[in-house]
């Protein structure tokens, strides 16, 4: 048994390597980007140099300008536990604060000679004060360094228009989409005469000025870095070259927070909605199967399968729209609240319900949510009931005609012990096909569900960062699904194990 499941952790690696690359790989392809959420998020602004400016950030931030597979490898660097290179600090938070990234040279730097770079001599304070500090050069080095990557997107931009400017033989350097790849421009003589090369020149004079701030500031940070503001994290292996630390799911660029941070938010309502749906649908559709078997063709199989498949053939949508409008709609009944998960006043609620001096009776933090929860739950499970139930009798009505069952009943065995603890466990298997299947569902969130009811769960978190192109969220809650499914999985064949004697995994 050992040996199977190390086999089987073994196959998982490649299984999700597997899985990640194509989501990776249909992400970057997809036309837009991740530069297409600025559109929606902070496309809005006015000056057009400024958007300009937060798009070569993106492309930088996130190299989007290397090539597909670069950008793959360098996210699996990220969530692997093994990291290579300088350590990263962590917070007393908990963030993670990576070592300031180094500044590339400006473009054409044979063409447009680059100046001197001032020597930075500043030495790091120490104690309290290098943790101020540290937080303010962090800041000025990133934000000299959107500035000059900006400016390096408008020399580009300039180089483009001189080349068009010089004829169709020159213009012939640029991309499809008419911008200008420097490495195809190295070489090339620029006369100072020529029409667009003021602009060209403005341009490559601002790039220069805007590097050296950044270099500064990036000198500067790191110093600061170096001198340990805050502790390193994880487990050295080999000094300055390899450790082991928990898994980076990076920084959503939607909302500019790190993603497990997002995730942590999210991730416990859509347990909770699962969790109190999961054990209703197996309490209430496993025993109606059961019971449906035994008493096949009787009123209550004819009933119960009746009911089952009506409320499977309400779609879930339609199903929520009616819950508002009817069950929680104050024009109607209004027993429910229309949406989220908590009442505006529940911050200062006590935990359980209580009856005040004056008789009035207080609902509490508790009831208040299961409350909130009631039509997301209700909405959530209605349609499982004829999938389980069905399966179940099938399952069960398949097993009563086995030989087994004839001989139990031959000896004597009471018809309780032969439904339950004979006909009932063999017919375990594919309901733990089934139970183990709910596990990643749970995690990815039900989409439907929470956007009709405004819950703050996964599915939303998924369903927006789709919407904004927001990599980093799609990426992280992938991987998570996909480790969470493989292991699903193997828990199946352990419980297939576990409910049959004739399964095994060890080998003759």
């Amino acid at each position: 048994m050992l040996s199977y499941l190390l086999r089987r952790l073994a196959f998982m690696v490649p299984t999700i390597l597997g899985i990640t690359l194509m989501v990776f790989m249909l992400l970057a392809l997809a036309p837009g980007g991740i530069g297409a959420g600025l559109a929606v998020s902070g496309g809005q602004m006015s000056d057009t140099s400024k958007v300009a400016q937060m798009q070569a950030y993106l492309e930088d931030r996130y190299g989007l300008n290397d090539p597909v597979i670069v950008q793959y490898v360098r996210w699996l660097g990220r969530i692997s536990p093994v990291k290579f290179g300088e350590r990263d600090l962590r917070t007393p938070s908990g963030e993670r604060v990576s070592p300031p990234r180094a500044i590339e040279d400006p473009p054409l730097a044979r063409a447009f000679p680059l100046p001197a770079v001032p020597e930075v001599v500043d030495a790091p304070p120490q104690g309290e004060q290098l943790t101020l500090e540290f937080k303010k050069l962090q800041r000025e080095a990133e934000g000299t360094r959107r500035e000059y990557i900006g400016s390096v997107r408008q020399f580009r931009d300039a180089l483009a228009d001189w080349a068009r400017a010089q004829g169709p033989e020159t213009a012939s350097r640029l991309d499809a989409k008419g911008s200008a790849r420097v490495s195809d421009f190295e070489g090339v003589s620029f006369d100072p005469a020529s029409a667009g090369y003021a602009k060209l020149a403005e341009a490559a004079a601002t790039a220069r000025t805007k590097w050296i701030a950044a270099r500064t500031a990036q000198a500067r940070a790191m110093a600061a870095f170096r001198a340990g503001p805050y502790p390193k994290s994880g487990i050295p292996l080999v000094p300055g070259l390899v450790s082991l630390d928990t898994p980076d799911l990076g920084v959503a660029f939607s909302k500019n927070r790190p993603v497990a941070d997002l995730i942590l938010t999210a991730l416990p309502v859509t347990l909770l909605i699962n969790l109190i749906a999961f054990p209703i649908s197996y309490l209430i559709a496993v025993p109606t199967g059961v019971l449906a078997s035994v008493r096949r063709g009787g009123w209550f199989d004819v009933a119960s399968g009746f009911l089952f498949l009506g409320l499977y053939s309400v779609p879930t949508v339609l199903a929520g729209v009616f819950a508002i409008g009817f069950l929680a709609n104050k024009q109607y009944l209004g027993w429910f609240p229309v949406s989220g998960l908590h009442d505006s006043a529940a911050a200062s609620m006590t935990f359980l319900p209580f009856t005040d001096a004056a008789g009035e009776w207080h609902r509490g933090y508790l009831v208040d949510t299961l409350w909130h929860v009631a039509l997301p739950v209700l909405c959530l499970v209605y349609a499982s009931f004829a999938v389980l139930s069905k399966q179940t009798r099938a399952s069960m009505l398949d097993n009563f005609n086995a030989d087994y069952v004839r001989t139990a009943k031959a000896k004597g065995v009471p018809r309780k012990d032969v439904v339950l603890r004979h006909v009932f466990r063999n017919s375990l298997l594919p309901l733990i096909t089934m139970f183990v299947g709910i596990f990643p569902a749970m995690l990815a969130g039900s989409v439907v569900i929470e956007r009709i009811f405004t819950v703050p769960g996964m599915g939303s978190l998924i369903l927006e960062a789709i919407d904004l192109r927001d990599r980093e969220i799609i990426l992280a809650n992938t991987f998570m699904v996909a480790c969470v499914n493989l292991l699903a999985l193997l828990l199946a064949d352990i419980l297939y194990a576990a409910a049959d004697p004739r399964v095994s995994f060890n080998r003759a």
